[in-house]
């Protein structure tokens, strides 16, 4: 099962757990276009003929795992490079090992329980040292180290050259993965070696896996995109890394202001708005985020119903709207004086927001200009918003208007719902 849960996660497939039960949609073995399982937006795309593979009747073991996962039928890589790629990551791990050897990490089953958790300070703790080490390591929430050795590799890449580079990425549960990207007789693959701790930090090789690439591009703004030859049903069509770090204020602003909200279940970003017409995003589904925005943890409610108190004190606070307009747009219920509680269910891989420049105006408003990013459809900059919000002095703050471009996509369609 543990091995199971790092193949999935490796190939960008959600896990859903239901009651304890690790569950899984019905599969079939039919090849389906991407196109089939995949709103695309009306743009050209690449390797429009890339297919989609599913397999019946899996099971919760490492060998039926792996029919998840792209595997190349030949390997660019002969087995002596690939030993020395797995001694160089166990190497890599073992440098790292004084920070995991009291850390209990969910996918060893062999450790003991009831030690720590892994914590965002550790995985950037790992990441640096490993960046000291001339490495190319990242974790989410981090600057990516040693950056420059891929824009080598893309260079090398157009340039027809054999080429190899590989990354580190440290995941929020300490577990490594090291992608290995291969360029070699005008091919691309990448090599891909998972490493599990023991207890006490000892690191293992968890399992491998050797995957075609049917595209890569580095943007402008600094992102590396790439692309399987075959892709996973429900996994990203594109996997990504931002390789070029935002300004350190621009990133404070995206985690505050914007990566909390969403592009595709409601319409505060996609949608025109101000004060005059907010009641245009006024959508029951969004309290969901704004509450995790406001209090940092997930909605919980009773009876599928939440406080009108709570909810009008929260949704005057974020916009600005009257209780009236919340009552009239939110679903209220004046019987019990509650708004009904209308679930969001999440979109796979859609599009993000980040700021990338901002103004602080003379009354105290900021204004944000977000670039809407959708690497899933090769772009890093499908929209670009100007969202003007209004801090307030305890910490919370107000969003007074949005405007929207589309700039190389057009808007997802669940955002043309309303407005």
């Amino acid at each position: 099962m543990e091995d199971l849960k790092w193949l999935l996660r490796r190939c960008g497939l959600p896990i859903l757990v239901i009651a304890g039960v690790f569950c899984w949609g019905k599969m079939h073995a039919e090849k389906q276009k991407v196109a089939e399982e995949v709103w695309e937006p009306p743009v050209e795309i690449e390797n429009s003929e890339a297919e989609t593979e599913e397999v019946e009747d899996v099971e919760t073991s490492i060998d039926s795992a792996y029919w998840f996962i792209p595997q190349a039928s030949d390997n660019l890589l002969s087995e002596e490079e690939k030993e020395q790629l797995q001694s160089t990551v166990l190497s890599a791990a073992e440098s790292v090992r004084e920070i995991y050897k009291d850390i209990v990490i969910a996918d060893a089953p062999s450790y003991s329980s009831g030690i720590n958790e892994f914590t965002n300070e550790q995985r950037k703790a790992v990441v640096e040292q490993l960046g000291r080490s001339g490495l190319v390591s990242v974790e989410e929430d981090s600057a990516m180290q040693n950056h420059e050795a891929i824009e080598v590799f893309y260079a090398d890449y157009l340039n027809g050259q054999d080429s190899m580079v590989t990354v580190f990425e440290v995941h929020r549960d300490g577990l490594i993965g090291a992608v290995t990207y291969i360029y070699r007789n005008g091919r691309l693959q990448t090599y891909y070696i998972g490493v599990r701790w023991k207890e006490g930090g000892m690191p293992e090789i968890q399992g491998t896996s050797v995957s075609n690439v049917a595209e890569i591009k580095l943007t402008e703004k600094g992102y590396f995109i790439y692309a399987y030859e075959y892709v996973i049903a429900h996994a990203r069509l594109r996997p990504y890394w931002r390789i070029e770090p935002l300004p350190e204020d621009c990133r404070e602003l995206t985690e505050k202001y914007i990566s909390g909200l969403s592009y595709v279940n409601y319409n505060v970003l996609v949608t025109n708005w101000d004060s005059s017409n907010v009641e245009d995003i006024l959508m029951p589904c969004m309290y969901e985020d704004i509450y995790r925005i406001y209090t940092g943890e997930n909605l919980k409610t009773e009876g599928w119903k939440i406080p009108a108190e709570e909810y009008e004190k929260i949704m005057t606070t974020y916009f600005p709207v009257s209780v009236e307009q919340l009552r009239e747009h939110c679903e209220y219920d004046e019987s019990s004086n509650s708004y009904e509680y209308e679930m969001i269910y999440a979109s796979p891989y859609p599009p993000f927001g980040e700021v990338v420049d901002y103004t602080k105006n003379a009354d105290g408003t900021i204004t944000l200009i977000v670039d809407g990013g959708w690497p899933d459809y090769n772009s890093d900059l499908a929209f670009r918003n100007t969202v003007v919000i209004q801090p307030f002095e305890d910490g919370t703050f107000r969003y007074l208007s949005n405007s929207i471009d589309e700039i190389e996509l057009e808007l997802p369609p669940i955002a043309r719902t309303k407005g």
